[in-house]
């Protein structure tokens, strides 16, 4: 095989021989050198940089895999027991939910309520037209046990309440019911109308009813109210007056002294002042009035009235 070379400035030419050995060397190292230079840039860089997988990162990733491992079961282990208490909490307000029922059932009967009214058995009627855009949702089967219950106890919450009311507005109308006598002991010494007076002789009109008493007893209030005067008036002495709601007012006079102040919240049979003989008085006794919308009325109606 000849090889020639060229030279471009001398216009020269050579010529190499090379005989077979040498071409099968030229190949040798031509395909050798690329192997060798591949393994030598392999070893080194296994030597320089070492491996990514190794037995450490082995160790390290399986380490990794049983804290997660412990984790997934410790997650598991307190749902369990998160849903343990939710189905035990679920139990016991279902329990509390029927004895819910007992008494507002107890309560309808006691208060005289129809019981078509307050219906504790059955779901309130409710309804109202579709949202568009609502989208279906179907919670699992104990999440619906759950919205069950909670809308039962809301349900049953709002019938107590309005039944609570009901039965509050029958006690304030029967504590503000005017009955009675103001004194526990004594008798009627003069009745509401025309009379003579004790003072003048001459006929006059008794705006109320009197109740001769022993000195030093208690006055009571005859219905719970709010008292509205406590203190000395004009012909009256030491006088109470206690405002019972929708126009009717009751007044105590001719007291020793009175046990109240303005504003006081009494009930019936508290004891608002006690018998004496102050101001315009021929000896001890309450001068009892019942006042409608202002004026006074007659009390023998309401004194005959029997306790609610």
């Amino acid at each position: 095989m000849n090889i020639i070379w060229l030279n471009s400035k001398g216009g020269h030419a050579r010529s190499v021989q090379l005989s077979r050995s040498w071409l099968y060397l030229a190949l040798l190292v031509m395909v050798a050198l690329p192997v060798a230079l591949g393994t030598g840039a392999y070893w080194l860089n296994y030597k320089l940089v070492p491996p990514a997988y190794t037995e450490a990162v082995a160790e390290r990733f399986q380490s990794e895999l049983n804290e997660q491992k412990r984790e997934v079961a410790d997650l598991s282990r307190l749902s369990a027991e998160q849903f343990r208490a939710l189905t035990l909490q679920l139990a016991d307000t279902e329990a509390r939910l029927v004895r819910l029922d007992a008494l507002g059932e107890r309560l309808v009967d006691v208060a005289g309520i129809d019981g078509q009214e307050f219906d504790f058995s059955s779901a309130p009627a409710i309804g109202g037209p579709e949202v568009e855009g609502s989208s279906s949702f179907t919670p699992p089967s104990f999440m619906q046990e759950l919205e069950r219950v909670t809308t039962a106890l809301q349900r049953r919450e709002q019938q107590l309440d309005i039944l609570e009311k009901l039965l509050a507005n029958r006690q304030l109308k029967d504590e503000t019911f005017l009955s009675g006598r103001p004194i526990p002991h004594g008798w009627m010494s003069s009745r509401y109308g025309r009379r003579t007076d004790p003072f003048s002789g001459r006929v006059a009109w008794h705006k109320g009813v009197d109740f001769a008493a022993r000195d030093g007893s208690p006055i009571i209030a005859t219905a719970s109210g709010v008292v509205t005067f406590a203190g000395k008036k004009t012909g009256y002495g030491q006088l109470v007056e206690v405002n019972h709601g929708n126009g009717i007012s009751s007044r105590y006079a001719h007291a020793k002294s009175v046990t109240v102040e303005v504003g006081d919240i009494v009930r019936t049979g508290d004891t608002v002042a006690i018998v004496g003989t102050s101001g315009r008085s021929t000896g001890p006794h309450v001068h009892y009035e019942v006042l409608k919308n202002g004026q006074q009325v007659d009390p023998s109606p309401y004194i005959a009235r029997a306790r609610r």
